[in-house]
């Protein structure tokens, strides 16, 4: 069986937009995708948990942001503000019961922040977390801060800078708005409590995250139950065989 194509309006008024869904029916608990900056649902993580969902008959939902995929929206109107709220409507309307977040990227700190939320919000929705190579504080710690004084100079002008992707034809599209709401989101280095088991997968060869970044986390998350594998010779994407192994193990250890 094929997963459900769904179209989820989030917003209103100038900040309406149509966010493409794709949900497999299942036993719980579920699994919630976040993808990561520029990329989609149908990468080869997500496809792979699918394939694992459809064969074991566990529900999986997996989504693109506004500017991302098949959703609709400006993608340099994305923030993370604006891509939480896509990911809290999600799981709040599309999914339920207990959900485990599987974060790849930005998609880990969007994880990180929602599941945050959901500790006041809706106790007992997040099963637990599995954070691939997790950007957490992305847009400070990752982007601004490999700026150079040219290129901050460009984007404060302009309101955006462009930087060749390493993945894509298309370069990256930095906006300052991105930058500033950023700030709004930072976990920094204070403790974080979610009140669920973590995984985090981090590649020593990742030349995006450092894999410093992952231990850091570790520290912050001391009041939960976390896993970290540290895969030496993988690098930002662990999207390969034996990587993506690593992500189904994680997952049903959870589950």
């Amino acid at each position: 069986m094929q997963p459900e194509h769904k179209t989820l309006p989030v917003g209103a008024g100038a900040e309406a937009r149509d966010i493409a869904v794709l949900a497999r029916a299942g036993t719980g608990p579920g699994v919630l995708f976040l993808g990561g900056f520029m990329s989609d649902m149908l990468g080869s993580k997500a496809e792979a948990l699918d394939h694992w969902a459809a064969e074991k008959g566990r529900a999986i939902t997996r989504f693109d942001y506004s500017g991302h995929g098949q959703s609709g929206g400006d993608f340099a109107d994305g923030t993370i503000t604006r891509w939480l709220e896509e990911a809290r409507a999600v799981l709040e309307r599309e999914t339920e019961g207990p959900q485990i977040l599987v974060g790849s990227s930005m998609g880990g700190w969007i994880a990180l922040l929602l599941a945050l939320e959901m500790t006041t919000r809706a106790p007992g929705r997040i099963a637990g977390l599995v954070l691939l190579a997790p950007a957490v504080d992305m847009t400070r710690d990752l982007i601004l801060a490999r700026m150079t004084p040219a290129e901050r100079q460009e984007m404060e002008t302009t309101g955006a800078l462009r930087q060749p992707s390493a993945y894509s034809d298309q370069p990256y599209l930095i906006t300052r708005k991105l930058i500033d709401d950023g700030e709004a989101h930072l976990l920094g280095h204070r403790p974080v409590a979610l009140g669920a088991p973590v995984h985090i997968l981090q590649g020593v060869l990742d030349d995006e995250v450092p894999w410093q970044m992952a231990i850091d986390l570790v520290a912050q998350l001391a009041q939960d139950d976390v896993v970290l594998t540290v895969i030496k010779d993988a690098g930002h994407r662990l999207s390969r065989p034996e990587d993506l192994k690593k992500l189904i193990a994680a997952v049903e250890a959870i589950a």
